[in-house]
């Protein structure tokens, strides 16, 4: 049974995430605040970390950087639809992947059990093999789905969960257009709407790591109101 530490100074969001992850078999610890979950987390290390940004005592961005000092853990953030800047610089410290405020519950746990299969994999534990998380190679990109792992060009790129599924979504058929509403329902579930620019946004920074590892990258193509596709070469 993984722990997961859950770090919210809103008791509610405490309470009825709490009971969500406890209903779908998680060990569930609760803290209002960093400091609190820092020094519990001192004593004895949880299996992930879903942490709010804003807290007092200790921000997310603080607790997550003390963490990195000691721990490569899975972390998700909880954020606001206006901290766009937090979450870029909470990903480059090394945060592997956010949920934007208000979320569907379900949504958080299928990106909990994302990250804890990437986790298992990479600590060596079997997972079988089925269609859906075989190595996908297209072109110049790799896509291990069971390590959560995409090579370009033979360099590592690192993503976050939802960017990982909507490269996976678009490289699964090379040439064919994905709309938006396509892509939404790949990365979020049927609770929670997110608009147009959300989508974009995602692509935007996924675009950029890309770039990061080859600045010529251009397999991604914006279809101007009608969606994106992937071009292999």
């Amino acid at each position: 049974m993984a722990r997961i530490a859950l770090v919210d100074d809103d008791r509610n969001i405490l309470t009825s995430v709490s009971m969500t992850l406890e209903a779908e078999g998680f060990e569930v610890e609760t803290y209002n605040d960093g400091q609190s979950a820092l020094d519990a987390f001192n004593k004895r290390m949880p299996d992930m970390a879903v942490l709010d940004i804003k807290m007092p005592r200790m921000d997310g961005m603080d607790l997550l950087q003390r963490l990195r000092q000691k721990t490569s853990m899975p972390v998700i953030f909880l954020t606001s639809k206006d901290d766009e800047i937090d979450e870029v610089l909470g990903l480059r410290m090394g945060a592997d992947d956010y949920v934007k405020k208000p979320f569907s519950q379900r949504l958080l746990v299928e990106r909990i059990r994302a990250l804890l299969r990437r986790q298992d994999v990479i600590g060596g534990e079997v997972v079988e093999e089925t269609e859906d998380n075989k190595v996908m190679v297209r072109g110049e990109l790799t896509m291990d789905p069971l390590r959560h792992a995409v090579k370009w060009k033979g360099n590592d790129v690192s993503l976050t969960v939802t960017e990982f599924l909507l490269l996976q979504a678009l490289a699964q058929r090379p040439g064919f257009v994905k709309s938006r509403d396509q892509l939404m329902d790949v990365a979020y579930d049927d609770q929670i709407y997110v608009d147009d620019r959300t989508i974009d946004s995602h692509i935007k920074r996924l675009r950029k790591k890309m770039r990061q590892a080859d600045d010529e990258f251009s397999a991604i193509e914006t279809l101007y109101g009608i969606g994106y596709r992937y071009n292999e070469a």
